[in-house]
């Protein structure tokens, strides 16, 4: 490493750190997809709690992994140009607004067909707020970074501010998470005690079937039953693997934010985007370029 420059020798670890990041993003989706499937009955669109369960697959999807990945273009593709990098980041976006749209709509699907009230927990709130904010942030980029109409001073001027709004919704998006998960655990626990509670006084076997937490999913699959209500403390599995999905969350924020803070990840400056860069601030602002 002796007589190389300090931003070629930290460009070395930038694959590692990349790579670990879509490790851990991945890691995410899967462990939010085999709680929702193995332990909480499967999916559906049918007003069920199985519908439910396609709306915390569908966050981690679309506000933390997609998002993150958006995030991290600039540092991945240092080469390419950069309006091809700007579509791509905008894309990604997109992908991740879809989604976030298929997990709301399930949401609040379930909440209607169940007669439950919305938006009344912090985790609602939270994740709201996020998701307004994520569309406010996407649309604002769209037209001052890749449909320009703004001038390139009042792109200049919104520029650190969507970098930091940026990391600001990533950071919000993995703690609206932890909220959500916390909230499904406390309401599971709470829902099977309950239940396990009126069986036992009114003398059912345990495998009468429920219309929220079903015994028996329509697989066949032995769905929940009352051991998370009464084990939780002794570390079941279900509260394991939530407990390491919400670990495993706050790790994929923590790198995809060292990544883009770290000064030697930064996208190199390109002398023909920078002249062209200049050649458009002078003209809109109405003075004649020194050079061509």
């Amino acid at each position: 490493m002796e007589g190389m420059p300090l931003s070629m020798g930290g460009l070395r670890t930038l694959p590692w750190f990349v790579a670990g990041s879509q490790v851990l993003g991945v890691a995410c989706v899967v462990i939010t997809g085999v709680w929702m499937g193995h332990y909480r009955g499967g999916y559906a669109w049918n007003g069920s709690a199985q519908e439910f369960n396609v709306h915390p697959l569908c966050m981690v999807l679309g506000l933390v992994f997609l998002y993150g990945d958006a995030v991290l273009v600039y540092r991945v593709f240092r080469n390419e140009t950069k309006r091809s990098v700007k579509i791509l980041h905008a894309l990604l976006h997109m992908m991740a607004l879809i989604i976030s749209i298929v997990g709301l709509v399930a949401v609040f699907d379930f909440h209607s067909a169940a007669k439950i009230s919305h938006m009344y927990s912090l985790h609602s709130w939270c994740g709201m707020l996020t998701f307004v904010l994520f569309f406010l942030q996407w649309l604002l980029g769209l037209g001052f970074f890749l449909f320009p109409w703004a001038s390139a001073h009042l792109r200049s001027w919104y520029l650190p501010l969507h970098v930091f709004f940026g990391l600001l919704l990533l950071a919000m998006s993995v703690g609206s998470c932890l909220l959500g998960i916390t909230e499904k655990l406390l309401f599971s626990i709470m829902h099977l005690k309950r239940e396990h509670e009126q069986r036992s006084r009114c003398g059912f076997p345990a495998c009468v079937r429920s219309r929220t937490v079903p015994c028996f999913s329509t697989t066949g699959k032995v769905a929940p039953g009352p051991d998370l209500a009464e084990t939780y403390s002794k570390f079941p599995g279900e509260g394991v693997l939530a407990n390491i999905l919400g670990l495993l969350l706050v790790c994929f924020g923590v790198v995809v934010g060292y990544v883009v803070t770290r000064e030697d990840f930064r996208r190199p400056p390109n002398p023909e985007e920078e002249a062209l860069s200049v050649h458009f601030k002078t003209l809109s602002e109405g003075e004649i370029p020194s050079s061509p």
